[in-house]
């Protein structure tokens, strides 16, 4: 569908702004829009413009617990004016998945927030909160960091009595105004390790995520925002969409140039004012490669750069530097010097 089907060795350029080039950004929120309870600096400025400019803005998240009336009023609060509809949670896209598979008026052991139950009851099942209650399903979403370790007994007694198991979204941690927390991978693990079972799991970037956002949003040219490889990215990849990684939230640069292809986005940026701006150019001759005033390349396993001046540019030439060197693998390249040239 995309230029993603081949192997990225760097990031794209455009022209345009990407707010122009592509008419809805499926932005993703923790370290995108907020970390905690807090506006990510020059992200609700951004949103505003790209909105005021014609595109349309979905905001498209793995953490289930709140319900897209929720969400939508805490960006409000934050400077982000969003309707309930403009939200795409992974608990609607689990309680799908779900429903596809269960009779209609199921009974569901629900692990989690309100967001999941508020899902499934959309979809006509009914939340339960005990093994006895005899669920048909098990789903397992984020519920925050008060949820009772007794929930996860409920989950094992009822997946190791046959109960088909699901999860919201797989997330090892996720981020807050203190620090990186655990996320819902991290509670899955645990019934994971008691049942020895496997969920089927519906958010990024799984295809049922990316499905329920293509239903709900409508969208023809899609831009993925967000600041995680592995959910994120790899979602844009897997649904063959156009991808803008920002730098405000899990990824650092480390990372990034480590990425294997299924985790290199199209487009890089500081932050969201990056979808005001189209983005630059990166150019090879003869091994090297240069964006802006920067110039990259690899010699005897080490990544060289040399130049100056934006250094989200020098990033963009050491991506390419090192992503071809890279192949269809991991980085590998010892990247340190280089990186602190630039900052990152």
């Amino acid at each position: 569908m995309t230029r993603e089907a081949r192997i990225r060795t760097r990031t794209d350029a455009s022209v345009r702004p990407l707010s122009e080039a592509y008419d809805t950004a499926l932005l993703d929120l923790d370290g995108v829009v907020y970390a905690g309870g807090r506006a990510i600096p020059h992200a609700s400025e951004s949103l505003a413009s790209a909105r005021d400019g014609g595109m349309h803005l979905a905001y498209v998240t793995n953490n289930a617990s709140r319900t897209p009336q929720a969400v939508a009023e805490h960006l409000t609060s934050l400077g982000v004016p969003a309707e309930p509809a403009d939200v795409i949670t992974s608990a609607q896209a689990v309680a799908r998945l779900i429903a596809d598979q269960v009779p209609a008026g199921a009974r569901v052991l629900v692990v989690g927030g309100e967001g999941l139950r508020v899902a499934l009851r959309e979809r006509g099942l009914e939340p339960v909160e005990s093994a006895d209650d005899d669920p048909a399903a098990v789903v397992q979403g984020y519920g925050g960091p008060e949820l009772p370790w007794g929930r996860f007994a409920e989950a094992c007694y009822a997946v190791s009595r046959g109960a088909p198991w699901f999860a919201s979204n797989t997330d090892l941690t996720i981020p807050s105004e203190r620090g990186i927390a655990p996320g819902n991978g991290a509670a899955v693990e645990i019934v994971r390790l008691v049942t020895g079972g496997e969920p089927q799991v519906a958010g990024k970037p799984r295809p049922p995520m990316h499905r329920e956002t293509i239903l709900r949003t409508g969208a023809e040219r899609p831009l993925v925002v967000g600041d995680r490889l592995d959910t994120d990215i790899e979602g844009a990849h897997v649904g063959g969409v156009d991808s803008l990684l920002v730098l405000t939230g899990v990824t650092d640069a480390a990372q990034l140039l480590a990425a294997p292809p299924r985790h290199r986005p199209t487009y890089v940026a500081a932050d969201l004012r990056g979808l005001l701006t189209g983005q630059p150019e990166v150019r090879e001759e003869t091994g090297d490669f240069m964006c802006g005033g920067w110039k990259a390349s690899v010699r005897d396993g080490e990544a060289l750069l040399d130049g100056g001046g934006d250094a989200l540019d020098g990033l963009r030439a050491l991506c390419a530097a090192v992503w071809t060197w890279a192949g269809d693998g991991p980085g590998g390249v010892e990247t340190d010097k280089a990186r602190a040239r630039l900052g990152y």
